[in-house]
């Protein structure tokens, strides 16, 4: 990957990944951000279902750049895979997800209306200045989105040494700025080792993959258009309590890196209670809905790949606790 920090290192990002005529993806609020880039056309719906005619669009174009958040980068990537062309993304918040070749695919009312893989993700351009005015609730669901990226890569199926690293550096990252920029949202020092959680985070995550809490969070999102990086700062913790009585060790490794050995997962929870809401209740999910939805979330890969898959009896105890 073409990692590159500062937006004024676009340009070449662009020409390294092998663009010459990029098609742009990015919202209202972005189209006025004043790119250093000649685009051969942009795409404003952000994020939507339209990709057919998004790809259509680009049919001049031999990439994509992705401004934005995760729903520009997720589109992005769609059109990407539509297209076979490169994408460069421009994330605005600290998901991580601009790593991966897979995407989900939301209608303009963030309602799930598929998603799959095949992008072809060449280059990423940081610059925490793109960050500084995130409401708080947004700053904290991202980072606890990536949080659990780092986490998930300690134990899922597929982790490894070096995505192991990665999600470390992550973890340690965020825990140690993710209060200090709520505390002062203008801290641009903070803001970039923020960022810099993120960018391991998703490292971490392109080189392992997804588990039990983000399945549980994508079931939850995808339903009720609902808030991804939110979802899983709720999930992670009952999540962690789960897997360590499984794999105990990698959930103590992550407790250690975030500065909580004997309990992560009330230190996460204090984390993602910095700002938003801390209960699926308070996000509208109705507690009638929790068996249909834990059924849903035990077919997700990511509950396959958990180091013991949970049945669907237990992750509606795990969504109870945070009901």
């Amino acid at each position: 990957m073409i990692v590159r920090w500062g937006l004024e290192q676009l340009p070449q990002a662009v020409a390294e990944a092998g663009v010459t005529a990029p098609f742009v993806v990015a919202s209202e609020r972005w189209e006025e951000l004043q790119l250093p880039l000649e685009s051969v056309a942009f795409w404003r719906e952000v994020p939507s279902h339209r990709i057919r005619d998004a790809a259509e669009q680009a049919q001049r174009a031999d990439g994509v750049v992705a401004v934005g958040g995760g729903s520009a980068i997720d589109l992005g990537k769609a059109i990407s895979a539509a297209s076979g062309t490169p994408l460069v993304s421009v994330p605005t918040t600290y998901a991580g997800a601009e790593w991966t070749p897979y995407f989900g695919v939301r209608d303009p009312e963030r309602r799930m209306r598929g998603g799959g893989g095949g992008a072809r993700p060449t280059a990423i351009v940081y610059d925490p200045t793109l960050t500084l005015d995130l409401p708080a609730e947004t700053t904290v669901g991202t980072a606890m989105n990536a949080l659990a990226h780092c986490a998930e890569a300690l134990y899922v199926q597929g982790h490894n040494a070096h995505a192991d690293a990665e999600g470390l550096a992550g973890a340690t990252l965020i825990a140690e700025w993710l209060p200090r920029v709520v505390e002062t949202p203008d801290d641009l020092e903070a803001r970039t080792e923020l960022l810099r959680g993120a960018c391991h985070a998703g490292a971490a995550l392109a080189g392992s993959g997804l588990a039990l809490a983000h399945a549980m969070a994508q079931a939850i999102g995808g339903t009720y258009g609902l808030p991804h990086g939110t979802l899983n700062g709720i999930c992670l913790p009952p999540v962690l309590r789960f897997n360590a009585r499984v794999v105990p060790d990698a959930v103590q490794r992550f407790g250690e890196a975030i500065g909580a050995p004997d309990a992560p997962a009330p230190a996460v929870e204090a984390l993602a209670g910095l700002a938003g809401p801390k209960r699926l209740r308070e996000l509208g999910v109705p507690e009638k809905d929790l068996p249909a939805l834990a059924a849903a979330a035990a077919e997700r890969g990511g509950n396959l790949a958990n180091p013991r898959p949970a049945t669907p009896l237990e992750i509606e105890l795990l969504l109870r606790e945070v009901w």
